[in-house]
């Protein structure tokens, strides 16, 4: 799932996208149906690399494929349900406002570290002491992306990032949804990625497609994303799990 800067009515339908776009580099899709009585936005922390400064996340427009895991999604025809816990910044101007682009129908910003939030209007952050919940996160980067009130499935919002964990892949899935961070929450997810070798333990608990992924996507349109020669995982979480990130070993 993912991190809110303000409560959710409703957050369902989370799909997520993985895989190594070079060496020591990392891109992500995302996904999900949602539904908010105010304006808010949703925060994906993300285990960045190196002195990762405010222009270390490149976004990806991916307005005009809309259909992205609708597509993965076709490819896996009887898919088996496995439901389970999976176990799994650069220096900068530290008052100026960070910097905003339009992704699509999107706002969105890079920030590079926790105490950064401060420089993002406040209805857009969340609150330092909820992320010293969460030791782990205190150096990682977060992906910000400002939502509409409503109810929404917005198109898939994607970017690329330099991760430290050159083999693994990183699906942010920790809920925060009411300013709180729980030990359990509910879960409603699909986890695709492609990878690099194949054979892999770590894939076990994964589904593969029957074919690769240029018989049942649009590679072209999902700005490279995609790798239209290799075979895509999938694997579902459902149900009541450890409320945490997953991590997928690659290597």
């Amino acid at each position: 799932m993912c991190c809110f800067s303000r409560p959710v009515d409703m957050v369902r339908a989370t799909r997520i996208f993985a895989r190594m776009s070079e060496p020591s580099r990392q891109a992500l899709a995302y996904q999900m149906e949602f539904s908010s009585k105010e304006d808010l936005a949703m925060i994906l922390p993300l285990p960045v690399g190196g002195d990762a400064g405010e222009d270390a996340l490149k976004f990806i427009n991916l307005e005009g494929y809309p259909k992205f895991f609708d597509d993965l999604r076709s490819g896996f025809p009887r898919p088996k349900t496995l439901a389970g816990p999976s176990r799994a910044g650069g220096l900068a101007d530290n008052s100026a406002p960070l910097k905003v682009e339009q992704v699509g129908a999107f706002e969105a910003s890079f920030v590079p570290t926790a105490a950064d939030f401060d420089r993002l209007d406040a209805r857009f952050s969340i609150r330092k002491e909820i992320w010293d919940k969460i030791p782990l996160y205190a150096d990682y980067g977060f992906a910000v992306f400002k939502l509409r009130k409503g109810k929404h499935e917005a198109h898939p919002m994607a970017f690329t990032f330099p991760t430290r964990h050159a083999d693994k892949l990183f699906f942010p899935t920790v809920h925060i949804h009411d300013g709180e961070v729980h030990e359990k929450e509910e879960f409603d997810h699909e986890l695709y990625c492609q990878v690099n070798r194949t054979g892999l333990f770590a894939l076990t608990r994964w589904d593969e497609s029957p074919s690769p992924a240029g018989s049942f996507t649009k590679p072209d349109e999902s700005k490279q994303l995609l790798i239209k020669d290799k075979h895509v995982y999938r694997r579902e979480l459902r149900g009541m799990l450890e409320n945490e990130d997953v991590m997928l070993g690659t290597a």
